[in-house]
């Protein structure tokens, strides 16, 4: 039985696979965390851009002769 936990201790068979292990783990943690932050940073633009686009006026050039475009709110010829 000494001479069997004497190999095991000094064996090294295993390590590799659990390095790796240990750094598959943290990669998908790491991809893990990086898709919650794009997730939620993603979600802040798309409102900033509903926002924008839902206050803003599109013309069609038709109206007192104007040429068409798209404008916001502030800028030259918007509302």
């Amino acid at each position: 039985m000494k001479k069997i936990l004497g190999t095991f201790k000094t064996s090294e068979e295993g390590a590799v696979t659990v390095d790796w292990v240990v750094l598959t783990a943290l990669i998908i943690g790491l991809a893990t965390l990086l898709y919650f932050a794009i997730s939620t940073a993603t979600v802040g633009l798309s409102g900033n851009t509903n926002t924008a686009l839902s206050s803003s006026v599109v013309s069609t050039g038709t109206s007192a002769g104007g040429s068409g475009g798209f404008t916001t709110a502030g800028t030259a010829g918007g509302n």
